[in-house]
């Protein structure tokens, strides 16, 4: 649906954009993902048409940037960080007036004020002056404002910077329900609201793409060891790492005395492993060779927070 190829944006001599290119299909939800000044605002900020591209295309269908950037933004609802709203307004005023804009007749205006009400959590501050509302319902009424049009395609900016975690989860759960239906495209440096809201993960950094695809493929490609614990009973240390070593794959075997074992002692053991490869029936195999007590076998895989800091920390 969204084509980006070679996108590259320049502020005299720096570079905040170089060289983009990326497919966003119909339907998903993408999350770009990044530290700050990394470029996420400016690549948003080309694809709504609010910044021309020193270099590159978009196209949008069968749209381009450069030759019909007023369709394009037809078909784009736009949250930027900050929503720039008349904070004297009541709320229904405001979304009444967005309507306006937006050319919908006084039936079809009421109608779709109401439903995004609805949609958005607003019903409770129809009459309140915005500059009265928390960060929470502002943000709410930007997304209201956001999605007047009915856009296909949903672009927001730090959609809950500065919320409180409640007002995060609740803006979250809006988010996933239009997801169902729109094409989103949502920037953060939160990594549990990626993880939790999008289906795939562009990280950027320093203005290029770091790495994309969804957060179990992030994982499997991000490379170096992963670790397995187990927890034995009846199992000595040394006999334990002479059973485990016999296993290609395995970089480092460390047991560790357990406490509470009474007469039967815990051993706590945690083995590094090369990425790559799936060892765990391999050790249970192993273990089961013996007449050791396997309690425990866990597996940990590498989060999403030490993935981005790999990929982002300063050489």
């Amino acid at each position: 649906m969204i084509h980006i190829e070679d996108l590259t944006k320049y502020y005299g001599q720096l570079c905040a954009v170089d060289h983009i290119s990326l497919d966003i299909q119909k339907g998903e939800i993408l999350g770009l993902l990044g530290p700050n000044g990394a470029g996420k605002t400016t690549t948003l900020r080309m694809l709504t048409g609010f910044l021309h591209p020193t270099l590159g295309e978009i196209s949008v269908k069968n749209f381009t940037i450069k030759n019909d950037a007023l369709e394009i933004k037809k078909l784009i609802g736009y949250l930027p960080e900050s929503a720039p709203l008349y904070q004297d307004m009541l709320v229904y005023d405001y979304l009444n007036y967005v309507a306006g804009i937006r050319d919908l007749d006084d039936q079809n205006k009421t109608s779709r004020v109401r439903s995004l009400a609805d949609q958005c959590g607003l019903k409770e501050v129809m009459h309140q002056p915005i500059g009265e509302l928390s960060k929470g319902y502002k943000q709410r009424v930007g997304l209201a404002h956001a999605m007047m049009n009915d856009p296909e395609i949903l672009v927001l900016d730090e959609p809950t910077s500065g919320l409180d975690p409640n007002q995060i989860v609740e803006i979250r759960q809006i988010m996933r329900e239009i997801g169902k239906e729109k094409t989103v495209i949502l920037s953060t440096h939160i990594l549990s609201e990626a993880e939790a809201t999008c289906d795939r993960i562009v990280i950027i950094d320093h203005g290029k793409i770091a790495a994309d695809g969804d957060t179990e493929s992030l994982r499997q490609s991000a490379g170096g060891e992963y670790r397995i614990t187990l927890l034995i009973q009846n199992a000595p240390a040394d006999a334990v790492k002479k059973q485990l070593s016999q296993i290609e794959g395995i970089t480092h075997i460390l047991p560790a005395p357990e406490p509470g074992g009474g007469d039967t002692p815990l051993l706590r053991i945690n083995i590094m492993c090369r990425a790559g490869v799936d060892l765990r029936a391999a050790i249970y195999q192993k273990i089961k060779e013996t007449d050791w007590v396997l309690l425990e076998l866990h597996q940990e895989t590498k989060s999403l927070e030490s993935i981005f800091r790999d990929l982002t920390k300063e050489n």
